[in-house]
């Protein structure tokens, strides 16, 4: 952090609506400043497939200086259906920067706000509060423009360190603990195809010797089928779940879509050094422009940035200003807020003005 004690944040705006969900979330930023003490530094850089339709790059060189300069980095959803790499794959830099970085450890809460509709019978009663951890720079996404594709078939290459391992598995137990702490179980499920594959076998190992270092934190193992269809049935039994790249990906959109869906979902890609935050969904750009985007899960995502932060930097007003956003986002809620995927009336300006008002 600078002299001057300003958290210093990378701002990267991405395509359709990302920069509409970007903005109520850095308005929320610049009012909890004014009420907490706390000071930002804001910095935007262009990131994405407009970029790349423009430059034949998803992001220049100068926005990764900025990204690596920078105290933590807010990114809004990147790539268009329409542009695409010659490979015909997406533009993606959030999946860049977590190569770049070394961002292993993708952090994807899904919690059940007030007045929230989710799919599962019970669920409003019961509450569901879980993080799923996906890790995010190896699996099968190691091999991510490297598969080899001849006209009888197609190879891509599933890849676990132990290296990568060791720290994701550590930083999964510490998440743990520290929910723990706050009234949580304290469980943490090991999600693999330890049946089936040596390289999930190997990954369930290196799970269990962390566990040994952790003996607060209850240690489970699930098969990915099984956890599948236990979050559909059970939701509320889960805490907090780890597993592989690719894994993650798809769980990550079941726990998203159990909570009211990816509009609501915050989410983080997090490093040792450098850690990246932006919310689940895509850039939608049938809706682009029209002011329906939900900025949500953009804003709990800038509140995870801040929960991060304070234990970065040891800054604790910034833990409490995270706690204080997702208080108002749950009063908003409960408030009778109803955004156009549930069939509502409110769109990112009511959503926008009643977390504001909430504050």
């Amino acid at each position: 952090m600078s002299a001057n004690n300003a958290i210093h944040v990378a701002v990267l705006g991405g395509d359709g609506i990302g920069p509409e969900v970007m903005a109520p979330a850095l308005e929320i930023l610049r009012k909890i400043e004014a009420k907490s003490g706390l000071s930002f530094r804001f910095t935007e850089a262009p990131a994405g497939a407009n970029h790349y339709k423009e430059t034949g790059k998803s992001m220049p060189d100068s926005t990764v200086r900025l990204c690596e300069e920078a105290d933590a980095i807010l990114l809004g959803a990147c790539g268009l259906p329409s542009v695409r790499y010659p490979d015909n794959t997406e533009i993606a830099p959030q999946v860049e920067l977590r190569f770049i970085f070394d961002l292993y450890a993708g952090v994807r809460p899904a919690r059940l706000i007030p007045g929230v509709p989710s799919p599962i019978v019970g669920a409003d009663q019961r509450g569901i509060d879980l993080v799923l951890i996906r890790e995010s720079t190896e699996g099968l996404f190691a091999s991510m423009g490297k598969g080899v594709v001849t006209h009888e078939d197609a190879r891509e290459t599933l890849v676990i360190t132990r290296r990568t391992s060791e720290r994701l598995f550590e930083f999964s137990f510490k998440l743990a603990e520290r929910r723990k702490r706050r009234g949580r179980q304290g469980a943490l499920a090991c999600v693999d195809k330890a049946n089936v594959f040596k390289a999930f076998a190997f990954f369930r190992e290196i799970f269990d010797e962390a566990a040994q270092r952790h003996p607060d934190v209850k240690a489970e193992h699930l098969y990915v089928d099984a956890c599948a269809a236990n979050l559909v049935k059970r939701p509320w039994d889960f805490d907090v779940m780890v597993t592989e790249n690719m894994f993650g990906d798809i769980l990550s959109d079941l726990t998203a879509g159990l909570i009211g869906g990816m509009g609501m979902a915050p989410s983080a890609d997090i490093g040792d050094r450098y850690a990246v935050f932006q919310p689940c969904h895509g850039t939608a750009p049938d809706i682009m422009g029209q002011g329906k985007a939900n900025p949500t899960g953009m804003i709990l995502s800038a509140a995870m940035m801040l929960d991060w932060l304070a234990g970065k930097h040891g800054i604790e007003s910034a833990a409490e200003a995270a706690e204080s956003i997702e208080r108002a986002v749950d009063q908003a809620y409960g408030g009778g807020i109803k955004p156009m995927e549930f069939g509502g009336s409110n769109g990112t300006a009511d959503i926008a003005r009643a977390v504001l008002e909430a504050l």
